[in-house]
């Protein structure tokens, strides 16, 4: 076997193999050999056709298959003679098979990656605590959850629920099909398009109010982004949120035996606790993450970019194959993923570098510590945890996450790290 590879850009080979024409005919003897004792043909005893009938018959068949085999076998062969590191799938270009078999293959390779400057990143670390103020804010969360509805006979106020009938107009043209009965709309809660619930306000049942607002530009519906619409509502019924009592019935409901609130308190604590250190640990990743991309630059091979528009892509197929529409019905910009695209595979491609040239192994420690912690939220933590060691798939997606943690401790280690303490609302609801 020959092979000789032309350089076209700096990820790009074009590679052609020679491979001898014996070989393909020793290929071809193999498979008629085989064939003649399988194939049925009329006339003929199971495994007494004659070789010149059955080469009559499939020559070329058997021809093309052999071919096919041979570019199968012998590519990668020649990836591995070159030293040559394939990205993506390659592209047979042109099959030759007179005086011999001759193909072209059309490839990428993957980048050489200098992890020069990743001891010089500059990385933000921030920290914070759960303050007695943060259990009080919680609570008031949880109340929340667990508020029911009481009629009033005044004006709706921010917060209040308003149920109405309404109709909506756009360019003379009714959009809501004909008119919506008893919709509720919390006001203040901003579920509708800005300016909607702003209009609900200082409203009596019984009362009769037309606006128009705008719809936003980017609206998920085309024919309505941006356009202004007249809204004619009439309202049902006003509605204030009653918040439950915390007593022993409602504690108990958070399955605290005691239904004290001193314990209620700190179990929710516990709880903030532990979403804030996992928080904090996605805020640093995200920070060094960030960092690695911008100071370890390298070139990406666009068929990973491809690949993994395709992988981002892949919900949305889902969803249109669940609603029955054709994935391009719905609009989806095929280049508003490549920049995501392009940042993962380049982060995964630098982080798998540095594992690789620091020797960076999987803590198995860290990975049952790491499945204990997730179990914990449950009823049954030791189920949860037998259940992801049944499974080798589910076992070594934790592994790649633990791994994936292991190589940021090893980057913060070597980085310049200044500490900023932030408030625990500024970590669990950045908005």
């Amino acid at each position: 076997m020959q092979v000789s590879v032309e350089t076209t850009s700096e990820l790009s080979r074009k590679m052609t193999v020679n491979v001898p024409e014996a070989l393909v005919q020793e290929k071809i003897a193999q498979r008629f050999k085989t064939l003649a004792r399988e194939v049925k043909i009329d006339g003929f005893r199971p495994g007494k056709v004659p070789a010149h009938v059955v080469k009559k018959m499939y020559g070329e068949q058997v021809r093309n298959e052999v071919l096919g085999d041979l570019i199968n076998s012998t590519f990668p062969e020649a990836l591995e003679e070159q030293n040559l590191n394939l990205a993506g799938r390659p592209y047979i270009e042109e099959v030759e098979n007179t005086e011999g078999f001759k193909y072209t293959a059309v490839f990428e390779v993957y980048p050489e990656i200098s992890l020069a400057g990743v001891d010089q990143l500059e990385v933000v670390r921030p920290t914070a605590t759960v303050a007695d103020s943060d259990v009080d804010d919680m609570i008031e969360k949880l109340r929340a959850q667990k508020q029911d509805w009481s009629i009033v006979d005044r004006a709706s106020q921010v917060l209040d629920r308003v149920t109405i009938g309404f109709t909506g107009v756009s360019e003379s043209e009714n959009f809501t099909d004909g008119r919506i009965e008893d919709f509720k709309v919390v006001c203040g809660e901003k579920k509708m398009i800005p300016g909607f619930e702003d209009n609900l306000i200082n409203l009596k049942a019984g009362d009769n109010k037309i606006f128009s607002v705008t719809f936003p530009e980017d609206y998920n519906h085309e024919k309505l982004a941006g356009k202004v619409a007249e809204f004619n509502v009439d309202v049902v019924s006003v509605e204030e949120p009653v918040l439950p009592t915390i007593d022993e019935e409602f504690i108990a409901a958070y399955g605290i035996s005691d239904g004290t609130l001193e314990s209620f308190r700190a179990d929710i604590k516990n709880n903030m606790e532990r979403e804030l250190e996992q928080a904090l640990r996605g805020k640093l990743k995200l920070a060094v993450m960030d960092e690695l991309y911008e100071k370890i630059q390298i070139t990406i091979p666009n068929a990973l970019i491809d690949s993994e528009v395709e992988n981002l892509l892949k919900p949305y197929v889902e969803k249109a194959k669940r609603q029955k529409v054709n994935i391009e019905e719905l609009n989806i910009p095929r280049d508003a993923f490549e920049e995501q695209a392009k940042r993962r595979v380049a982060l995964g491609l630098i982080l798998s570098e540095v594992v690789q040239k620091n020797s960076i192994e999987i803590d198995n420690g860290k990975v049952l510590t790491t499945i204990e912690n997730m179990a914990k939220s449950y009823e049954r933590p030791d189920d949860v945890v037998r259940w992801y060691y049944s499974d080798e798939k589910r076992l070594d997606d934790v592994r790649q996450m633990v791994l994936e943690d292991q190589v940021i401790e090893w980057l913060v280690v070597q980085a310049k790290v200044t500490d900023e303490t932030i408030k625990f609302s500024d970590v669990m609801d950045p908005r």
